[in-house]
């Protein structure tokens, strides 16, 4: 009787906690209604700068927020469609702002809470689960090509979830949610939302490089990847060049098997858009690539000009 007492006593205190957690947490959490979607946005500063996912925005240009009897318009600050991100500040009003914590430092298996509240209600919805992976990969995502670098969990994510936090045992924000696939809650990182958040409060648009190549992933022959010294058994190669463009002005050819690019191996051709997507636009980048059995140095220099096709 006094072991069962104690296990109530353990999971009162469980619950306890967790609902002061979600309660706190709530404050930092809006609804977003876009023209033709509902979802949820995380305050960011006590101004009103609030962050969402774009693929909430469905292309609108009208946003309203609400938290509790507030219902105010927002504009939207800014975009960065292939990270599925989406900036926002309210037009009055002050706020209370999450805290933001270190997703670097996520581990498989720690507990988290997914929060939304797209209807604007007195509570807001929540599920639990843990960490399943903390670099996952999710392919064919949305139109782009891949969407790399994002969490995984086990916590169910319903219609309305998307822009809502993902946070840890202390309130702290870890993950903005962006869909459910596969039985796994996808969120993107907190350490790359406050990046994006940061560049577009600036007034810096969200840039993606352009090369001018079609180009797919390729086995490299075992015996070609001995003799150039590569550890990696894939690259891109490139089966055509648009004439003016950065790989042109490159040098590069139809038949050349890109491997490196930046210093980071590319070994598929869904890498070419993550590391197009850095900080790359209009400076010099180091590329390496197979040409007749050999391996070759060259220098880029993306733009961005149609950066959808790379």
């Amino acid at each position: 009787m006094t072991q069962l007492v104690n296990s109530l006593e353990v999971l009162k205190s469980v619950s306890d906690a967790t609902s002061a957690l979600i309660k706190k947490t709530s404050q930092s959490v809006v609804a977003v209604k876009a023209q033709m979607s509902r979802g949820t946005g995380v305050v960011l500063s006590k101004d009103g700068y609030i962050v969402t996912c774009n693929h909430v925005l469905a292309g609108c240009s009208a946003v309203k927020i609400g938290q509790g009897e507030k219902t105010l318009n927002a504009k939207i600050v800014g975009t960065d469609p292939y990270n599925d991100i989406a900036l926002l500040k309210a037009e009055r009003g002050e706020f209370t702002p999450i805290e933001v914590g270190d997703s670097e430092q996520l581990c498989v298996g720690q507990y988290v809470l997914a929060l939304a509240n797209p209807f604007n209600r007195n509570q807001p919805t929540a599920t639990q689960g843990m960490v399943t992976n903390v670099n996952s990969t999710i392919r064919g995502w949305r139109g782009a090509t891949a969407m790399e670098n994002v969490i995984a969990t086990d916590a169910q994510l319903n219609p309305g979830f998307s822009g809502g936090p993902l946070i840890d045992v202390e309130g702290k924000l870890i993950g903005i949610n962006t869909a459910y696939v596969w039985q796994r809650g996808i969120a993107i990182p907190s350490n790359k939302v406050k990046a994006i958040a940061d560049r577009l409060m600036t007034g810096k648009t969200a840039q993606r490089g352009y090369l001018g190549v079609i180009a797919n992933t390729v086995a490299i022959p075992q015996e070609i990847a001995e003799q150039a010294g590569l550890e990696q058994e894939t690259g891109v190669m490139i089966f055509s060049v648009e004439a003016n463009s950065p790989a042109r002005k490159a040098g590069l050819a139809m038949g050349d098997v890109l491997v490196k690019f930046n210093g980071k191996p590319v070994t598929d051709f869904y890498d070419l858009p993550r590391l197009l997507a850095e900080d790359v636009v209009d400076k010099p980048v180091k590329a390496v690539i197979i040409r007749r059995e050999a391996l070759l140095e060259v220098t880029l220099v993306p733009t961005t000009h149609g950066g959808e096709e790379d």
